[in-house]
């Protein structure tokens, strides 16, 4: 069949029914394949940037890998955000370009760009196929890299003529490998590991996104219980353990909660289930590790001892080595650190009553309208980000999406648009609640057109503070509040924008009047919503100072 014929059939194969992406010429094969195809959901989005973030957001939401395609030159490019997003993220996806005939390669013909060259640092493999008998078993591998071990994304470039051209469509192989059987070594440090656990007086889970996934929330909530463990989570890491759960302390790192973080400096033990100890979660790393034993248990090798060293490092299966872990029975009840947790939790209780319209405020009237509810939450990135971490209640996995590693603005809408996507093709009917700030909105907004046109029922919220929030902070704790290109001087009707692409929108300013427009978005489940927060300029707190131990916050009064 025709190579774009086969590119069709390895997705059926690989069960994907739905994939985001937009035309060009060197890829237009491909799409001409997909005409007659009804089992695959093809979404045109607005720009090239948001079919990558859509796909992260379809892989985060389903656990599945995201697919997104492109044309040659700009098309390929304008992927390369989306693509660094899920590999900081460790997001399974695959991105299919077009390329020119491979007659023209290196001719620098008309929107030719040697997308490996470009991509080859921010994905876990990529490919150029200029063979057409290689093409089926390259794409299976690709989804296979993309999947395995620890997730992330792969490029498979194609030129025009091997989409056009005949090529062999030979069988998948079906073989299955047996996982191997931890060998005596890895038992050994494993027992001990559970021996340091059960002589630790002040141990705390730090629970990162690779338990989201390791899909191994049963398993870390059973761990947790089993030797009556706090549990903190990263930035990536919420949802992984419900936000109701009472062994939970909640979001730590540079703007974690305060008692999340005092249990952190307080901690002789910290046992890390798939995080990567990011410069955001530690701060200063000599303060962080000082007088602390660490157990870092992570699917990827490489990452144990990179940023943390001299730590137990358990590599592995995640489930498998809780498991091991559980063997032991616990020695100490941890009665007077849970006193001491529960003296924290009191001391640093967030004072939810105001008198005029916050982002805290707001998001905790999200929290309790939707608390038992299906919703799941999109962020962009900036300050919203983190009062979003800060107030939200996550109790699931995969229904958190934001971008961590990378923080990149923009992100949050299309994500929402393709985990919206995700839940509506599997007849889910949980809602996407997606929060941005008033400066990535101006990057993505774009794919407003796409919800709307798809009727895509997102409660979309942004955030109004005239300006570039997060930068703004940072030029008061650092710069000597020196306000240099971060305040949107100039006025923008964002409900009326919104409404250009024909979704309800509101414009707000009060709680009561926030209460009002959420409520009615929460009664019109069957379209698309935008609600406009308008804001003064404020903080987010707390924020950890530069240099200074985890516990130690910016005073910005």
């Amino acid at each position: 069949m025709k190579g774009a014929q086969i590119v069709v059939e390895i997705l059926k194969e690989q069960g994907i029914d739905t994939l985001f992406g937009y035309p060009g010429g060197m890829i237009l094969p491909l799409y001409d394949a997909l005409y007659d195809e009804k089992n695959i959901n093809q979404i045109l989005v607005t720009h090239e940037q948001n079919a990558a973030h859509a796909a992260d957001g379809y892989a985060r939401a389903t656990g599945k890998v995201g697919v997104c395609i492109a044309t040659s030159g700009p098309g390929a490019t304008n992927l390369v955000t989306g693509i660094a997003t899920a590999f900081m993220d460790s997001i399974p996806l695959v991105a299919i370009t077009g390329q020119v005939d491979t007659s023209l390669l290196g001719t620098d013909s008309f929107q030719e760009t040697d997308i490996m060259g470009v991509t080859m640092p921010i994905t876990k493999h990529n490919y150029k196929v200029k063979n057409p008998k290689i093409l089926a078993e390259t794409l299976r591998e690709a989804f296979k890299i993309a999947k395995s071990g620890r997730p992330g994304p792969v490029l498979v470039d194609i030129p025009k003529d091997i989409l056009l051209n005949e090529a062999p469509f030979p069988k998948a192989e079906t073989v299955e490998k047996k996982p191997a059987e931890p060998d005596a070594d890895f038992k050994i440090c494993t027992a001990e590991a559970a021996q340091v656990i059960c002589d630790a007086e002040r141990p705390v889970i730090i629970a990162g996104g690779g338990v989201i996934s390791a899909g191994a929330t049963k398993e870390v909530i059973a761990f947790a219980e089993h030797y009556n463990l706090p549990i903190v989570f990263t930035l990536m890491g919420i949802g992984g353990v419900p936000m109701s759960h009472p062994n939970v302390l909640g979001f730590t790192g540079m703007h974690g909660k305060k008692e999340a973080n005092s249990a952190i400096y307080k901690a002789d033990l910290i046992i890390s289930l798939g995080s990567r100890f990011a410069d955001r979660l530690t701060g200063n790393v000599d303060k962080y590790t000082a007088n602390t034993k660490f157990i870092h248990v992570d699917i990827d090798p490489a990452e144990i001892d990179k940023n943390i060293p001299s730590s137990i490092g358990l590599a592995g299966d995640m489930k498998t080595i809780l498991a091991m872990l559980m063997r032991r029975e616990p020695t100490k009840k941890l009665d007077s650190w849970w006193a001491e947790i529960r003296s924290l939790n009191s001391e640093f209780a967030y004072d939810y009553d105001v008198n005029r319209l916050t982002l805290p405020w707001a998001l905790h009237h999200i929290a309790k309208a939707t608390a038992g509810k299906e919703f799941a939450f999109a962020t962009d990135v900036g300050q919203h980000q983190m009062w979003c971490a800060l107030h939200l209640r996550v109790e699931e996995p995969r229904t958190w999406f934001t971008s961590g590693g990378l923080g990149t603005m923009g992100y949050g809408l299309p994500a929402a648009m393709g985990a919206q996507v995700a839940y509506v093709t599997q007849g889910s009917k949980r809602r996407v609640i997606h929060v941005a700030g008033d400066g990535g909105i101006k990057m993505t907004g774009n794919e407003y057109y796409t919800i709307a046109r798809l009727n895509l029922p997102i409660i979309s919220i942004i955030v109004n503070n005239t300006s570039l929030g997060m930068i703004r902070q940072l030029q008061t704790v650092f710069y000597d509040k020196r306000y240099i290109a971060c305040e949107f001087d100039y006025n923008m009707d964002y409900a009326a924008y919104a409404k250009s692409f024909g979704i309800d929108a509101y414009s707000v300013s009060t709680p009561d009047d926030f209460a009002v427009a959420f409520n009615r978005c929460l009664n019109e489940a069957d379209k698309p919503h935008v609600i406009v927060v308008n804001l003064h300029r404020s903080f987010v707190e707390p924020m950890t100072k530069g240099g200074a131990k985890i516990n130690e916050f910016v005073d910005f009064k």
